[in-house]
């Protein structure tokens, strides 16, 4: 059976799903991976290594591009941890409202008053006050599992609520409020948010977006919630805002060391993710993708393999992660013919990088010759 290294603690309920397998975190060359937080950029892959799963939604921490190189398929679950997300933004919305943070801070120093508590409570809360959300706008660029529950759980507190994303998928907008505004102009969603909520992914095109061009189209006293990537939002344009008072807030799940301390800034221990729901959710959707692709060669959520979901009869199957070529595809198909073996299906997918072709057989070949193949990166038989 296989062997899979977890990376972090994860949830019990969710290995579950494994059972029979080898889980372990200490095994240098497994045939899996399950990890949560763990940077995996730094570690060596061995030669059984076929997938990682990532339990959760972003997969900053995996080294995707030499993943794929290696022919290691990635996974990850989206909208499993959705919900535990979306409730910590929406506290984040009302402590950006309401000063909630610095009041309870304020309220600790009153220990040792005695019975000049309650006195000293009333006369200090004016430092405190705070607005009320319902009527204000609120934007979400990003419009994810945790972005359209979001949007939508501000709707349903009566905000009005503008949503901007280009790549929206039909199940991410068919879950929405219909109440939430959609925008095709980011410009138009800076302009018009009292409170803008951050929920895209990291990459070239969204780093930084957040910085001295886009908070100056923004309102004045305009509150930032950033429970996405801290690289999100460029560091000296979100202090400089907030000692002007052009942001009146900043909530953060991913503070960076310049954020820390600064006067108006509510900094979060990357806790979006932790509660139990959320890390067993995670767990179990994160060991099913894994097993069945180690026992089927299923891909169903990959970063970086297209998708064949194609259920494994009785008969074994051959597995192979490609370069996109026909004349390739056409040596694999010549290799498989000339095993000694019939073909029963055939299945095959690419995404414009990668490839990943199935071959069901009526009984189990020699890959060596496949495996030789310039351009072939993993072959596995099941």
């Amino acid at each position: 059976m296989y062997t899979i290294l977890t990376r972090n603690k994860i949830s019990s309920a969710g290995l579950a799903a494994l059972e029979g397998y080898t889980i372990t975190d200490l095994h240098t060359n497994p045939d899996g991976v399950i990890v949560r937080s763990g940077s995996m950029h730094e570690d060596a892959f061995g030669d059984a290594l076929a997938a990682i799963a990532r339990a959760g939604a972003g997969v900053n921490n995996i080294p995707i591009e030499r993943c794929s190189k290696a022919g290691i398929a990635v996974f990850n679950t989206p909208g499993a941890n959705a919900n535990a997300v979306k409730e910590l933004v929406i506290c984040g919305l009302f402590m950006a409202a309401r000063k909630i943070g610095a009041g309870m801070r304020w309220a600790d120093t009153l220990k040792g008053q005695g019975k000049e508590v309650g006195k000293l409570v009333e006369k200090g809360k004016g430092a405190f006050g705070g607005d009320e959300i319902a009527g204000k706008t609120l934007g979400v660029i990003g419009l994810g599992a945790i972005g359209a529950m979001t949007a939508s759980a501000a709707a349903a507190l009566g905000m009005h609520v503008i949503g901007y994303d280009p790549y929206i998928s039909l199940q991410s907008a068919l879950a929405l409020d219909n109440r939430v505004q959609f925008t095709d102009e980011i410009n138009e969603l800076y302009a018009a948010s009292d409170y803008i909520s951050l929920h895209s992914p990291l990459n070239d095109g969204t780093r930084g977006m957040i910085n001295a061009t886009t908070l100056g189209i923004c309102k004045d006293g305009v509150r930032i919630l950033n429970f996405a990537r801290a690289e999100l939002v460029d560091n000296n344009s979100i202090i400089d805002a907030l000692a002007t008072g052009k942001v009146l807030a900043y909530v953060t799940d991913f503070p960076t060391d310049e954020q820390l301390g600064v006067d108006g800034v509510t900094a979060m221990p990357h806790l979006g993710a932790s509660t139990a729901q959320s890390e067993e959710n995670c767990a179990i959707m994160a060991s099913k993708q894994l097993k069945d692709y180690l026992e089927q060669g299923i891909v169903k959520n990959s970063i970086n393999l297209p998708e064949i979901k194609i259920p494994l009869k009785s008969s074994p199957r051959v597995c192979i992660i490609h370069d996109v070529c026909e004349a390739l595809r056409t040596q694999i198909s010549t290799a498989v013919g000339t095993s000694g073996a019939a073909v029963t299906r055939m299945f095959s997918a690419e995404n414009g990088i990668i490839a990943y072709t199935v071959y069901d057989v009526t009984e189990k070949i020699d890959i060596r010759a496949i495996r030789g193949i310039p351009g072939v990166k993993k072959v596995r038989m099941i």
